[in-house]
């Protein structure tokens, strides 16, 4: 198994993280929110993180919380992630369900999108359960043809506005269901040279379609198969859910794309400035070049 965590960040730091909270800097901006992985006893005390929290989340019934802001500090903000190859700008925000519009750990796909659709010849990418494009963007400041799928219209909008602020243009904007959307793309004959697909462990589609992704990730990642272009592709699965393994992720990949020659596999984690990791999800990746 191997581990993967972002290495360009300079505007976004996981300061510590234990007794399922964590501690961030976005920015000019600290907040204190919950984190369900942090299993164990936090590395700095609470004087500290008291000293040091801007903003902090208040959970309030299972998905729900409000923002605690007595330091008055900005509730909208941006915050540019920077490599020596391109410049990708997010618009922050705080939001009810203690999301701040971005997943720091997912840098490490970006970086990976970026260099592998760089060398391409007219390279299509497709994002599915996009969330907010950082993804997306990558793959378009690379050059390629990006087609973003989300079933939330909101966070479509989201992922326009960090676009623009990174100063791209001409991504495909798609609200609906990701399982639909692949088995039409199926039927049309459209190939893609990366496919990256972050899927929630449970979630309701623009129609009302239920998925739950134990009982239809298997089924999806068939139907991806047939999307990826013969000569060259890559992708990129990626699960936060706290029922799953690496192995089990490792099996669906190897059973469903037959071209695997260089996987990738294991565990996605943020660095603490206090030390500790944090585990944030499964990541499987692999190249295909013929």
């Amino acid at each position: 198994m191997q581990t993967f965590t972002p290495k360009n960040w300079q505007e976004y730091e996981l300061l510590d993280c234990g007794n399922f909270e964590k501690l961030e800097r976005f920015g000019s901006v600290i907040i204190r929110r919950p984190e369900p992985q942090a299993l164990w006893d936090k590395a700095w005390d609470e004087i500290e993180w008291k000293k040091l929290t801007d903003i902090t989340f208040k959970q309030k019934g299972s998905h729900a919380g409000e923002w605690i802001n007595p330091k008055k500090k900005h509730t909208k903000w941006h915050l540019p992630y920077q490599t020596r190859e391109y410049e990708l700008k997010f618009n922050l925000s705080l939001t009810s369900f203690k999301h701040v519009g971005i997943f720091p750990e997912q840098a490490a796909n970006w970086d990976y999108i970026y260099d592998h659709l760089k060398g391409m010849e007219a390279p299509k990418f497709l994002n599915l359960f996009a969330y907010t494009g950082g993804a997306s963007i990558a793959a378009k400041a690379a050059g390629a043809d990006v087609t973003h799928v989300d079933s939330i219209k909101q966070v479509i909008s989201w992922s326009k506005e960090n676009m623009e602020s990174s100063k791209l243009d001409n991504i495909r904007w798609v609200v609906e269901d990701a399982m639909k959307f692949v088995k039409r793309e199926v039927k049309r004959g459209k190939t893609y040279h990366g496919i990256i697909l972050d899927p929630p462990a449970y979630g309701i589609g623009t129609n009302g379609e239920r998925w739950q992704l134990e009982e239809s990730i298997n089924e999806l990642l068939k139907d991806i198969a047939l999307l990826l272009d013969p000569k060259e592709h890559f992708l990129i699965l990626n699960v936060y859910s706290l029922g799953l393994s690496a192995l089990l992720v490792q099996n669906l990949v190897k059973q469903n794309f037959n071209k695997v020659t260089n996987l990738e596999n294991g565990e996605l984690y943020l660095q603490a400035k206090s030390g500790i990791q944090l585990p944030l999800g499964i990541l499987a990746r692999y190249h295909y070049k013929a």
